[in-house]
């Protein structure tokens, strides 16, 4: 288990909810991951090879109760989710008392994005920065390095993605370039150059203006007022299901409720203008709770968040699905973490850390509470929680879990075929039963059931995608690495006849020195339905609000 997945310092914008573990957040730095550990092949070592390979953990032989743990070919169709591992920052590399003189003579490995690069006869000097602080890291690069053709030809300019190995010199926080690995081109037209350039320009460019130092720290000061507030000792944060709601969700449903306004018919544009007001579906009885579209209200702010890689938002989500379940509701709140730099297995390790993490931090510091629970609410949560702590996750392919529910001695009541989403009664059978408890990672999904902008594997049916399964809830986690590459992206937009022109600042990030990146969404009354063992999850948070209901 990673005890520090995240730093403190990644969390952004983000109102809490009820429950005391939320101080789960405050977690010490790891000691700083370096590319040279020869555990796992690099990411990007070798770019071309990397350009469509996907990779998973390596297989453990473990047999589930129901199944002899063998797909049709007899190969072993499961195997362990891999540990997350925190990449070295620049802020790492600068921090510290001593300003980073403690690294010189250590090898190191940091990615990011070229801020400036200067050529001079006998050395270039590149400075770049992954947005874990403000100023810049200095590498110093001799014509002898590896990958110095890449700037000798010009392919490395302002903007452009990097991977830079080197050793840390006598003079503090610069990096002596032994390697130099270009992971995103950037396109010529990149508009935010060295020169100084207007708030007002910057608001046109908003997808990129968090490159820039003033819009990162405005967002760090954000964090720090943010991240005091939720730590003041003398008072607990209670949000009522976010009083921004009760404050501007209200009044708007009521406002409304007289409208004329229909549902969406297709794909919403990925356009601010469409908020409250294509999007807002019309019920007999009025405007009913689901103020935006659930594909507005998730795939916009989940493309918002892809320009504030290696951050973690927490925000409110309003949606239109009519899903009156014991697991849904019209407006929940959504952690989601990017990383950049990372493929499916980084995504998978992260978010098993994540669980983790929460689930012990929970059974550590919320004995009295989960006393309770184990008493009056689920008898053996407490032993089910520690399960999730100790034991290893599993991962298995999509195609091979539907193998796995096929050969399954149960009737289901929806039907079990390769090519439809699972449903609860599956993703439960699997970890409940199947797994015995244990939970279960699913991946590579059907192409055609899952969003757009998730990374098609190389059989060009499926995609990088992941979904987490617990006992009792079923689906907790969901996530995928996302594409990356300009042309694949632009080839699936016209696939699903969506109009690029509507996407344009989105492929502007693949454009402008993309980098493989993934991410996750958890939602958190789930998670808190999880780990108290409430059934509905609807008694989880102070005010629910569901399909049909906005009565507080």
């Amino acid at each position: 288990m990673a005890a520090a997945f995240l730093p403190a310092t990644s969390l952004r914008l983000a109102p809490f909810s009820t429950l005391r573990f939320l101080s789960l957040f405050h977690i010490s730095n790891p000691s700083p991951y370096s590319l040279f550990r020869p555990r796992r092949r690099l990411l990007f070592e070798d770019p071309a090879a990397n350009s469509r390979r996907r990779r998973f953990c390596t297989g453990t032989s473990l047999s589930p109760s129901s199944s002899d743990g063998k797909n049709n070919h007899g190969n072993q169709i499961w195997s362990k989710v891999g540990e997350f591992r925190k990449k070295l920052r620049v802020a790492e590399v600068k921090g510290g008392a001593d300003e980073g003189l403690g690294r010189v003579g250590q090898s190191l490995s940091v990615m990011g994005w070229v801020r400036t690069l200067r050529s001079q006869s006998s050395v270039t000097f590149i400075e770049i920065n992954d947005g874990s602080c403000l100023s810049n890291l200095q590498c110093v690069m001799n014509p002898n390095a590896e990958g110095y053709d890449q700037v000798e030809a010009g392919s490395v300019l302002t903007g452009a993605s990097v991977s830079v190995q080197g050793t840390g010199t006598k003079q503090k926080v610069e990096l002596k370039v032994h390697k130099i690995i270009l992971v995103g081109k950037c396109d010529s037209s990149y508009p935010i150059q060295k020169k100084r350039v207007s708030r007002e320009f910057l608001r046109t460019k908003a997808h990129l203006r968090p490159r820039t130092n003033s819009f990162s720290a405005v967002m760090w000061l954000e964090l720090g007022i943010l991240w005091r507030m939720l730590h003041t000792s003398s008072f607990k944060k209670v949000d009522l299901s976010g009083w921004q709601a009760l404050l501007s969700l209200r009044p708007i449903v009521k406002a409304l409720e007289n409208s004329s306004v229909s549902p969406l018919s297709s794909p919403a544009p990925m356009r601010p203008q469409i908020l409250l007001i294509d999007a807002i579906p019309k019920t007999k009885g009025g405007t009913s709770l689901g103020v935006l579209d659930r594909l507005w209200a998730t795939q916009w702010r989940n493309l918002c968040n892809r320009s504030l890689r290696c951050k973690t938002l927490l925000s409110r989500v309003v949606t239109s699905e009519n899903s009156n379940t014991s697991r849904h509701l019209a407006e929940f709140w959504m952690i989601e973490p990017e990383l950049a730099f990372a493929d499916l297995d980084d995504d998978m390790a992260c978010a098993t850390a994540y669980l983790q993490y929460v689930v012990k931090y929970v059974l550590d510091n919320c004995k009295e509470d989960m006393e309770f629970f184990d008493t009056w609410i689920e008898k053996g949560i407490t032993h089910r929680l520690s399960d999730v702590v100790e034991k290893e996750f599993l991962q298995l392919s999509y195609t091979d879990a539907i193998e796995l529910l096929l050969k399954a001695n149960k009737e289901f009541e929806f039907p079990v075929k390769w090519g439809l989403d699972l449903q609860s009664e599956h993703e439960r059978y699997i970890t409940e039963e199947a797994f015995e408890g244990r939970p279960v990672i699913i991946r590579d999904y059907p192409k055609e059931i899952k969003a757009f902008y998730m990374r098609e594997n190389d059989d060009g049916k499926t995609v990088a995608a992941m979904d987490m399964l617990v006992p009792r809830v079923g689906e907790l986690i969901g996530g995928s690495q996302r594409e990356e590459r300009l042309e694949v992206l632009e080839a699936r937009l016209d696939e699903l006849k969506l109009d690029k022109e509507s996407y344009w600042w989105y492929l502007d990030l693949r454009r402008y020195g993309s980098v493989p990146h993934a991410g996750f969404g958890l939602g958190f009354e789930r998670l808190v339905q999880f780990a108290t063992g409430i059934d509905n999850i609807r008694d989880v948070i102070p005010f629910p609000r569901s399909p049909g209901s906005a009565d507080f």
